[in-house]
């Protein structure tokens, strides 16, 4: 016969001890409690007993405990203000001293810092807006201003963000060229774009250029006639043409661009013709580039294979010659990738 075990009254459960919870469920408990009185509170100072309802006669009335005070994390003590001078300018600071340490606060910078001092946690702060310093001059530089620009990009006029290709700061160029691309005024931009393409003395050129052809990735976006599309292709053409090296890999963009991009729109023909030119890493883009064109225009694919072979031949550079060779075979056998570029000595 089965033992039916009695279940216990509802009073048996009010005054039995509850099972003893851990510290953290109990802070949890107590945290719902205390959000709970909030909340009744909020809605008319918790209502009354006729709200709730009344408990039968007889039921006796669970035990009044207090519960346990929130665990204390130490008082907050906010000093005031601070300073700290940089590049000629003065930064407030706003400062608050804890059991942790201090901490202070530059709104003007956007920065944060704690330490054991109020002088060690200035001089953090100041360490870690030097990269913010240095992004901001850099920026005046391309802008030709002499104190540092502390605006957004976006600010900027068009001409101005068109100087920011030309930033020394890479990923400064590379955010003005960004802002470019999803310009309502694409095309506004193509004749000053087509200009930085053909630029040949400025130091920071290559990066610039690395930007705008990036962005004729999309051609069509850019132009309004195929006059703009042979002077956009005849653009890139010639930063292969004359290229004394490949820094920001602008050369080896363009081949990619031409080939890979705007195969059908010129560049096909463009890195055919830039198989004679006089630069080494110019030469070196075309040959890649070939590849890409006979990917989109397959039916350019023997007369790039020939083309190949023919410049294999007489190609000075020996490694350029048997990259020739290579890329024309790697073409015909077709479903592979191609074969690496070499590496020049003078890039090493």
């Amino acid at each position: 016969m089965a033992y039916n075990k009695p279940q216990p009254t509802m009073t048996e459960k009010l005054l039995s001890p509850a099972p003893r919870a851990s510290s953290w469920q109990r802070l949890s408990s107590v945290t719902v409690l205390f959000a709970a009185a909030a909340a009744l509170a909020s809605c008319g100072g918790g209502g009354s007993e006729e709200a709730v309802g009344t408990p039968p006669v007889g039921t006796p009335s669970p035990p009044s405990v207090s519960p346990p005070p929130p665990p204390s994390v130490g008082a907050v003590t906010v000093t005031g203000k601070a300073t700290f001078e940089a590049h000629g300018e003065t930064f407030e600071v706003e400062v608050a001293r804890t059991p942790f340490g201090v901490f202070g606060r530059c709104p003007a910078l956007w920065h944060e810092a704690r330490a054991e001092s109020e002088p060690e946690m200035l001089k953090a702060i100041k360490k870690a807006a030097e990269p913010l310093f240095k992004r901001q001059f850099s920026i005046a530089k391309a802008l030709e201003q002499t104190s540092r620009y502390a605006g957004e990009i976006r600010q900027l006029a068009p001409l101005d963000i068109l100087k920011l290709f030309y930033c020394e700061d890479r990923d400064v160029a590379n955010a003005a060229h960004e802002f470019v691309e999803v310009s309502h005024f694409r095309t506004s931009y193509f004749p000053a774009l087509c200009e930085i393409l053909e630029d040949r003395k400025h130091p920071w050129r290559r990066s610039a250029q690395w930007c705008v052809l990036d962005l004729f990735e999309d051609l069509p976006a850019y132009i309004d006639s195929e006059d703009d599309n042979t002077r956009a292709v005849s653009a890139m053409k010639g930063v292969l043409w004359d290229a004394e090296d490949d820094y920001a890999r602008s050369v080896y963009k363009a081949g990619v661009v031409l080939g890979g991009h705007l195969p059908h729109r010129q560049g096909g023909q463009a890195l055919l013709e830039c198989l004679e030119a006089p630069s080494l890493v110019g030469r070196r883009s075309a040959i890649h580039g070939l590849f890409h064109v006979c990917e989109w225009v397959p039916e350019m694919e023997p007369k790039v294979v020939q083309a190949l072979r023919e410049h294999a031949k007489r190609e000075s550079d020996p490694q350029l010659s048997i990259f020739a060779f290579a890329m024309a075979e790697d073409i015909l056998r077709g479903g592979v990738d191609h074969t690496p570029e070499p590496v020049f000595a003078f890039e090493g």
